[in-house]
């Protein structure tokens, strides 16, 4: 009897497990989808010749008005070409516009492949040297394997701008200029990679054959000579000093002088990066009003982690439109790809209706979205304008950093519906921020997994 039941239950097991599959009962129920109406074979033929973002184009949008009653003046547009640096390409332009206020400077940029050479040096450092920290851990626990997983990119954050700025200073572009590595990063990002993937399993071998702590940093610095001659040779040799022929708005000639990156950095702008300024962000995933940091998320070992005060969208918006109405443009970064339509430049909710063409709703919400993997932060810019309509933000605009003839004149225009749904990172300086929200910054960070979603770095 007890055998019977024991081949009872097992074969009711084997049953709940077929039914888990599509079987031809449920094939037949679900293909019920697909009606082939005349409507239907019109959109299917329609779909098997066009993108659907061009048959979800909304017709019925309304044009939009692209006056801005507050914009921060900048000059020209730059272009990250092939490469995953927009987080460094907005953070200079922040400190662009600067520049050029503060100096009557005709159109300036400070080089990017100056800072990149060493981001990428110091992201191969922080890596070798995570490594050696972790050398006791078993190669399958999961920080680890998320190290092996992403030993170098070129994405990053404010951050990595602010540690990098302060401790190699900054350089005019025609005092290294771009290069082909520098503008088409994934081949060298995959060389990189595999080098020091490599390094890291011998660092680990070495660590498990009993090499101390002198002799794995022994092993580190060779490693680090390899990769330092791999960067000269593809983005060049960073300057150790520079003559700079300053002009004037007008073209004149104002001065000729020698610096270094950091005497250039102190003498034109001077800022403390790392002090002076807020980074907040709205995730709804997460408690409001708390200050979070990401393991691993920074540049350089001895730089800081990514830290950020979580806030509703309402506290956010006053902050940035106080910095943008003195002139002051900001970091900012959001899911660039959602609702934009990249001809005009316009990310409007009402750009594409989806719905209408497939047949089907989405009705997730931004919370949802973000915990489902189907939104995160993906793309820096620098948020210059605002357009505010009775009192209210209307309408919000960044310079990208996609070249002068994308978008609009090298912009993107943003309806507030649209900054609600899909904006998630700004840096603010401090003076912006209300007094109450400075104290919820004193808040000892609760320490977020190097694999939190939010760590995914602005390309």
């Amino acid at each position: 009897m007890k055998r019977i039941l024991t081949l009872c239950l097992a074969l009711a097991a084997g049953l709940n497990a077929l039914a888990q599959g599509i079987d031809e009962s449920l094939l037949a129920e679900i293909s019920k989808g697909y009606s082939a109406t005349a409507s239907d074979k019109a959109l299917r033929n329609a779909l098997n010749a066009a993108p659907i973002n061009t048959l979800a184009a909304n017709a019925a949008r309304e044009q939009m008005d692209l006056h801005f009653s507050d914009i921060v003046k900048t000059q020209g547009r730059t272009d990250q070409k092939s490469s995953g640096r927009c987080w460094l390409f907005t953070g200079l332009n922040v400190l662009r516009a600067q520049m050029i206020e503060k100096h009557d400077l005709d159109a300036f940029t400070f080089s990017q492949n100056y800072l990149f050479f060493y981001d990428q040096l110091e992201k191969a450092n922080l890596f070798l040297q995570a490594v050696i920290d972790t050398k006791d851990l078993p190669f399958d626990d999961r920080k680890v394997d998320w190290l092996f997983q992403h030993p170098i990119g070129d994405g990053g954050t404010f951050t990595g701008v602010a540690n990098l700025v302060m401790k190699y200073g900054v350089v005019p572009s025609e005092a290294m200029d771009e290069s082909y590595a520098a503008n088409n990063t994934a081949q060298l990002r995959s060389q990189l990679s595999l080098k020091l993937r490599e390094d890291g399993l011998r660092l680990r071998e070495a660590a498990a054959g009993k090499a101390k702590g002198k002799q794995l940093q022994e092993m580190k610095k060779a490693q680090l000579t390899e990769i330092y001659r791999i960067l000269c040779l593809t983005l060049g040799v960073p300057p150790t000093s520079f003559t700079w022929h300053r002009q004037n708005a007008n073209g004149e000639r104002v001065s000729t002088k020698t610096y270094t990156p950091k005497e250039f950095y102190r003498e034109f702008l001077g800022e403390d990066l790392e002090n002076g300024y807020v980074m907040v962000m709205n995730d709804p995933c997460r408690e409001y009003y708390k200050v979070y940091e990401i393991e691993y998320d920074r540049h350089l070992y001895d730089g800081q982690n990514w830290v950020y005060l979580n806030l509703p969208m309402e506290e956010i918006k006053p902050m940035a439109i106080a910095s943008i109405q003195a002139g002051r443009a900001m970091y900012f970064s959001c899911d660039v790809g959602k609702f934009l339509d990249r001809k005009t430049g316009i990310a409007d909710l009402e750009n594409f209706d989806y719905e209408s063409l497939l047949g089907v709703r989405f009705g997730m919400d931004k919370r949802e979205r973000v915990m489902t993997h189907a939104s995160g932060s993906s793309h820096a810019m620098t948020l210059i304008a605002v357009d505010i309509v009775d009192g209210k933000p209307a309408k919000w605009m960044v310079e990208n950093s996609w070249g002068a003839t994308s978008g609009y004149k090298g912009n993107i225009v943003m309806t507030d519906r649209w900054f609600d749904e899909y904006m998630f990172r700004l840096v603010v300086e401090k003076r912006f921020v209300p007094a109450s929200l400075q104290e919820q910054l004193k808040q000892k960070p609760v320490l977020l997994p190097a694999w939190d979603p939010m760590f995914a770095p602005e390309e």
